[in-house]
């Protein structure tokens, strides 16, 4: 049995720590493309009405590392969703996904993309903030 070239000793130590830390995006070299996961910052609105919500209201959410996959998600469920900037989304509500008065949270989330096959932590989603319907 042949011994391992003791030149490539670093390499495999590394590649170890690599397989044992899978979710260390630090130490793991193919998580350079990790996506960060979002932050909500606030609504275009607080408070709507739901005959607003009937005629399709228009709703802007502002956040952080908002990326081309990011999307906005309203009680539960993924809107289709404008990406106008990093920093903003924008989406129609409706009576498909707010049903009534009350409240309805809204968070953005991002799909981590191939990077989160790899062991590595990638997207996410924001914590949620509480749109008001009355």
């Amino acid at each position: 049995m042949k011994r391992m070239n003791t030149s490539l000793r670093p390499l495999s130590a590394l590649l170890l720590a690599v397989l044992i830390l899978q979710g260390c995006n630090a130490l793991n070299p193919l998580c350079g493309s990790a996506r960060p996961a979002p932050g909500i910052a606030s609504l275009s609105v607080a408070t709507v009405t739901f005959l607003q919500v009937q005629q399709g209201f228009v709703l802007v959410v502002n956040g952080t590392d908002i990326l081309a996959s990011s999307v906005v998600v309203v009680n539960g469920t993924t809107l289709t969703t404008q990406v106008l900037s990093n920093r903003q989304l924008q989406v129609t509500l409706t009576t498909s996904v707010i049903t009534g008065p009350g409240p309805a949270s809204v968070n953005i989330h991002t799909p981590s993309g191939n990077s989160g096959n790899l062991g590595c932590t990638s997207g996410g989603n924001s914590h949620a903030l509480t749109l008001t319907i009355t």
